[in-house]
């Protein structure tokens, strides 16, 4: 209803009928149609493992905008307490965490724990409630599809809840959806990096859940590597204003869209929307003659040769 409402308008703003073919179709019979037609290009968004059947499928001729396990970087410097605080309870929780650009994991300074950020943000996610739907239905998945995921996290020695973890009550949502208060699952960095533990904490939820974890000044290229190793850089955060710590984190991190400063967030496109993912050359943008013309086109090469052909000419012998 809403996409069809939206070439209606663009109809009325003078976009010729004739120039657009909408299909409201499922992804199955979608799919099926690509395979078929002869599309020089296909721009997707959406999960990673549709794009990468696609991208086999359609012999890479393919730009994506797909998933990511987006974080977020609490620098050394605490300032503006409240609004950092309810900002990462916005890009965590905001349409149920169900965004391709949600905040999934938290690296938090110690000087931020001791200043009580993650009860701060556990105050601000009590506040969300099924009446007002500031939390609500997760299609993706179900509630016991998240819980499973939360407990196999709490295997992690040293893992605990830091808020939420419970199933909503007063509801009656159909069981094929998830109904999950805003939940924050810690696991300590070393124990993340392992490698029997970091594809588990790396696994994004596409609902209201994310996991915190922290740090400290001799511990910042531990961060470094687990942003590094994870799999699809999307979205990225980093809330700082030292300009030193901003410039080492930009510089060895490759998001396809990067906020930094203090008021950074993961979430709400920039007009240059570039959601990565950043080091795939399938990566999509969309919204800027830029991005719009490296999805669309393609570099061509249109060689004018029609002088005169010069007097006495003789064909030379052959080559």
């Amino acid at each position: 209803i809403v996409m069809e409402q939206f070439v209606r308008m663009l109809i009325h703003c003078g976009m010729p009928p004739e120039d657009m073919d909408m299909i409201h179709c499922g992804g199955r019979s979608m799919g099926e149609l690509i395979k078929k037609a002869p599309f020089r290009v296909t721009q997707f968004t959406g999960s990673s493992g549709v794009a990468e059947n696609l991208a086999k499928e359609l012999h890479g001729k393919i730009r994506v905008e797909d998933a990511g396990f987006d974080w977020k970087i609490f620098g050394p410097d605490v300032i503006d307490f409240d609004y950092v605080a309810w900002q990462a309870d916005q890009d965590a929780y905001a349409c149920s965490g169900q965004k391709c650009s949600a905040q999934s994991m938290c690296f938090i300074h110690d000087n931020w724990m001791k200043a009580g950020i993650v009860e701060k943000m556990a105050q601000n996610a009590s506040r969300r409630k099924l009446q007002d739907l500031s939390i609500g239905p997760v299609l993706s998945h179900t509630t016991e599809e998240m819980l499973a995921h939360m407990n196999r996290l709490l295997e992690i020695p040293g893992a605990y809840v830091a808020f939420g973890g419970k199933p909503l009550e007063n509801h009656t949502t159909p069981k094929q959806y998830g109904m999950l208060e805003p939940t924050a699952v810690f696991v300590p960095i070393r124990e993340a990096l392992k490698p029997e533990h970091f594809g588990e904490v790396m696994t994004e939820i596409f609902g209201p859940f994310q996991v915190l974890t922290s740090y400290d000044d001799d511990s910042l290229d531990l961060v470094l590597e687990a942003c590094e190793r994870m799999s699809h850089h999307l979205t990225a955060a980093v809330v700082s204003n030292d300009v030193r710590f901003r410039d080492k984190v930009l510089g060895h991190t490759v998001n396809g869209t990067t906020y930094h400063g203090i008021r950074a967030r993961t979430t709400g496109a920039p007009q240059n929307h570039w959601f990565g993912p950043a080091g795939d050359p399938r990566g999509a943008g969309i919204g800027t003659p830029y991005a719009i013309q490296l999805v669309w086109s393609c570099h061509r090469e249109i060689i004018q040769d029609h002088g005169e052909i010069p007097k006495g000419w003789k064909q030379p012998l052959p080559s």
